[in-house]
């Protein structure tokens, strides 16, 4: 294939927004099934568009991102690549914008949104702001922002006060903290022993 100068360019500048968006990708995927970790990356955008001198990939328009059981889409996605061309940060807005992901074979899609979804990659941190919301199984937990942690398994919920509130109804309790746990499904009875 024969490319004069200016194509050169934009084959080059395609190929490097190719790569950050792969790279950006897989970063999420480290917690994922081990074989989502195996498939290809598709991402399709209305826009991409890579800058290397600040190592900032954008891509814009209705943008999705799969690998095996991962989905992600946004109105748009940002990542940032630190000094040493790793992913530091990546960003994804929507209204809302929306994940979904397997952790494991023996559980549901662990599915959440939220305006705004930020993955830190140094802090291995994931934090969903405005009105965020996670769910899988049947459990899950609501507020105005939500951060998990990969590295230590836990989460955060985040919401606003509302001393008047009276019982557990959503209209009541808009923007505070929210978690539903579905009920045990096993046949054993609480604390029963050698059942």
């Amino acid at each position: 294939m024969h490319l004069n100068p200016k194509e050169q360019s934009h084959y080059k500048t395609f190929l490097k927004c190719a790569m950050a968006g792969a790279i950006s990708f897989t970063a999420m995927a480290t917690f994922a099934l081990p074989s989502d970790r195996n498939q290809p990356i598709s991402l399709v955008a209305d826009r991409a568009t890579y800058n290397d001198k600040t190592g900032v990939t954008t891509y814009t328009g209705n943008v999705i991102i799969e690998q095996g059981t991962m989905k992600l889409q946004a109105a748009s996605v940002v990542a940032q690549l630190n000094k040493n061309r790793q992913i530091s940060t990546v960003t994804a807005t929507g209204s809302p914008a929306r994940f979904q992901q397997k952790m494991d074979v023996n559980k549901g899609l662990a599915k959440g949104q939220g305006q705004k979804i930020v993955y830190n990659a140094d802090s291995g941190i994931i934090t969903l702001t405005g009105n965020a919301f996670v769910d899988q199984d049947g459990a899950s937990v609501k507020g105005e922002t939500l951060r998990y942690s990969m590295n230590k398994g836990d989460i955060e919920a985040i919401g606003s006060s509302n001393s008047s509130a009276t019982n557990t109804s959503a209209s009541e309790n808009r923007g505070r903290v929210q978690i539903v746990i579905p009920p045990n499904t096993s046949k054993a009875t609480p604390g029963a022993v050698g059942q």
